[in-house]
């Protein structure tokens, strides 16, 4: 058995020394650079589009803040322009409120003037008819009256 080992020891030396003489450990080497590399290469890029995300959040935050402060700008404008709003519809109101207390007051006058009319108009022909009435009166209890031939008299001296 000890043959055995020293020569699988020999075969091991001699296999690692064809190995050197090759140059595999040179092109081991070689393919472990490349792949180191290849794995900087790609930290690198990885690393740049860690940058770049940055950058484009940076960017995101500002134009959120910009959104924000542009939103509130709109709303206190909304609230300016509800308040003016409310303030002209006030006024609006309280002239269309005047106007109208103008016009009932217009038409209370007219209906008053009318019904004082409509009251002077009904005392006159009750008096009309009472005057008729009395004159009726009189003229069927005297044959003749004073006034009457009076200004029959009257009549008569200015015809000639």
């Amino acid at each position: 058995m000890l043959d055995a080992h020293f020569w699988v020891g020999v075969a091991l030396v001699l296999f690692v020394g064809i190995l050197v003489w090759a140059g595999v450990p040179g092109l081991a080497a070689k393919a472990i650079d490349s792949r180191a590399e290849k794995l900087r290469a790609r930290l690198a890029e990885a690393e740049a589009l860690r940058a770049e995300a940055q950058g484009l959040l940076e960017q995101i935050k500002t134009q959120k803040q910009q959104s924000e402060k542009l939103a509130a700008e709109v709303l206190a404008n909304a609230k300016d322009e509800a308040k003016r709003l409310q303030a002209e519809a006030q006024v609006k109101l309280a002239e269309q409120i005047e106007r109208r207390g103008q016009l009932a007051e217009r038409r209370i006058a007219t209906a008053e003037s009318q019904a004082a009319a409509e009251v002077k108009a009904a005392a006159a022909e009750l008096a009309t008819q009472m005057a008729e009435d009395v004159l009726k009166t009189r003229l069927a209890s005297a044959k003749s009256d004073p006034l009457v031939d009076q200004a029959i008299a009257q009549i008569s001296t200015k015809l000639q």
